[in-house]
């Protein structure tokens, strides 16, 4: 059976971000965990089958997200590259947020989506996606993603870091509990207004 064109992108996706990888360099072929016996390793070791199903979408919720990351799937340990699949519902969004440790590259498989992303510079730079179409979400910069349509929507993503990180702008700014005076003094505002923000967090 030949290959589906979304998995032979994301091979090459792999294979890009491994040339530009910001993980430690490995000494070794590739890591094995402290008390593996490496002579006992299988094919199955670097193996994952997270990506046969599509995600599935807890109730009350539009957006799903399955990752593939060292902390999974430890093979990637060292190798500068990790995964997702993501599946958003029709008003599904994956909020503004940021990956500290690694450039993202975002492939829609199935329907149209929407994306946003700020630099430095404060420029906001948008797109509308299709299948077939890549984006780049530089490392560290604040990024999102909208189901705008009428149907369910796919995407891949490949990390350049075996273990991105991710911080959510809306759960990090009004869920950590930041003090109030701490917003109403940045964002201008009343201590009302902060109120409603921290709402959803259980804040």
């Amino acid at each position: 059976m030949a290959p589906r064109p979304a998995l032979v992108m994301m091979i090459t996706m792999a294979v890009v971000f491994t040339a530009q990888a910001t993980d430690l360099e490995l000494t070794t072929d590739f890591f094995v965990s402290v008390g593996t016996n490496k002579a006992n390793l299988t094919g199955d070791y670097f193996t994952s089958m997270d990506f046969r199903c599509e995600p599935q979408i807890p109730e009350g919720a539009r957006v799903a997200v399955k990752k593939i990351t060292s902390d999974t799937f430890p093979v990637l340990t060292g190798l500068g590259l990790s995964s997702a699949q993501i599946k958003y519902l029709p008003g599904g969004i994956n909020p503004p947020h940021t990956h500290p440790r690694g450039t993202e590259l975002l492939l829609v498989q199935k329907g149209t989506l929407t994306v946003g992303l700020v630099d430095t510079t404060n420029k906001f730079y948008t797109q509308v996606l299709r299948k077939g179409d890549v984006f780049v979400f530089p490392k560290g910069l604040v990024h999102y993603q909208i189901n705008l349509g009428h149907k369910p929507v796919i995407a891949y993503v490949a990390f350049s870091s075996s273990n991105p990180g991710t911080v959510s702008l809306p759960a990090t700014l009004f869920g950590s509990g930041i003090p109030d005076n701490v917003h109403m003094t940045a964002f201008k505002v009343d201590g009302g207004v902060v109120d409603s923000l921290q709402r959803p967090f259980g804040k």
